[in-house]
């Protein structure tokens, strides 16, 4: 075959997606730690992510290593301690990690990581199961008043923002913070089993993870910490309801420590190759989620001004 014909050729099974195994030699062999257990946001986010670096051809194959427990800083710890100047590792983390990091303070930080980018932003939704004798957050804040230990809400880790986000509507409707019943998980589909069961409450977390029980009628969504309504859904804010509460929830995506500035380039610009993939556009759309791409020293930053925003949202609502 000539090789302007066989350039060709690549280019149009490039264009279709469907390169031979040969022609990503050189694409990376990438390991996801996603600290949390199966079934959640971070789950699906890390799991999304990697489909869509093999869509994009950044990466030749994915694998996956689930280890939840304390916000994420458990997975943290083996991603740090395990990965040591290794390009190709990948961790998936976000607000609920920096939340779960103030407040159980490990002994491994973000600091001993390399980061790579935000990817995502989202807001919280509370639901309460379908079965609940409460139908309002109206009700769930007047049972709350009564007895605030009676209104047991479930979401992740201590520190998650769906914790957060109790603390702060208990302040703002006049109960004491220290004074709320959450219930911690380790992963989404606990807590998502919980609520269904009706073991807690009320339930919090990223709209993502109980948009199909909405849709079916399993829960009710009954408010979101968005300032303003999300667009096809069907569900008021907090704000709306005469609770002043505005929190958001984001994933990001960090790199292992003691990698080269050249190799948190490239992972970068991975990373960057994977979110204009046609995969990653329809798990956007499947989850609700909103881009959020952010790289750099923008992201640097970000995360910096984040830990002093979220230590100073907790300690006036007193969780620490």
């Amino acid at each position: 075959m000539r090789r302007d014909t066989f350039l060709r050729s690549m280019a149009a099974l490039a264009a279709a997606g469907v390169l031979p195994q040969a022609a990503l030699a050189n694409a990376a062999n990438l390991k996801m730690m996603i600290p949390a257990n199966p079934g959640g946001g971070w789950d699906t986010t890390g799991r999304a992510l990697g489909k869509a670096l093999q869509d994009a051809q950044a990466a030749a194959t994915v694998s996956y290593d689930n280890k939840g427990g304390a916000a994420g800083a458990i997975g943290l710890a083996q991603f740090a301690n395990g990965s040591k100047g290794d390009a190709n590792a990948l961790m998936v983390m976000g607000a609920v990690m920096l939340g779960g990091i103030i407040t159980g303070k490990p002994p491994v930080s973000l600091d001993k990581v390399t980061p790579i980018a935000r990817l995502t932003s989202e807001y919280n939704v509370f639901v309460l199961p379908a079965s609940s004798p409460l139908k309002t957050m109206a009700d769930v804040v007047e049972q709350m008043k009564k007895d605030p230990g009676s209104v047991k809400w479930g979401g992740g880790s201590r520190g998650s923002t769906e914790h957060i986000a109790a603390a702060m509507i208990a302040r703002a409707v006049g109960v004491d913070p220290s004074k709320i019943n959450y219930v911690a998980f380790r992963g989404g589909g606990e807590a998502t089993a919980a609520i269904l069961g009706g073991n807690v409450t009320i339930g919090g977390s990223g709209y993502s993870e109980f948009a199909e029980y909405i849709k079916t009628g399993k829960m009710r969504a009954i408010g979101v910490t968005s300032d303003k309504r999300l667009a096809g859904i069907d569900v008021p804010t907090l704000k709306e309801q005469g609770i002043d509460v505005v929190i958001g929830n984001w994933r990001g995506v960090y790199g292992a420590p003691g990698i080269t500035p050249e190799q948190r380039k490239a992972l970068t610009e991975m990373i960057v190759k994977a979110t204009k993939s046609k995969a990653w556009a329809e798990s956007l759309e499947k989850n609700g989620w909103t881009p959020a791409l952010m790289t750099g020293p923008a992201f640097d930053k970000f995360v910096d001004d984040e830990f002093a925003s979220l230590r100073a949202v907790m300690a006036k609502s007193g969780m620490l």
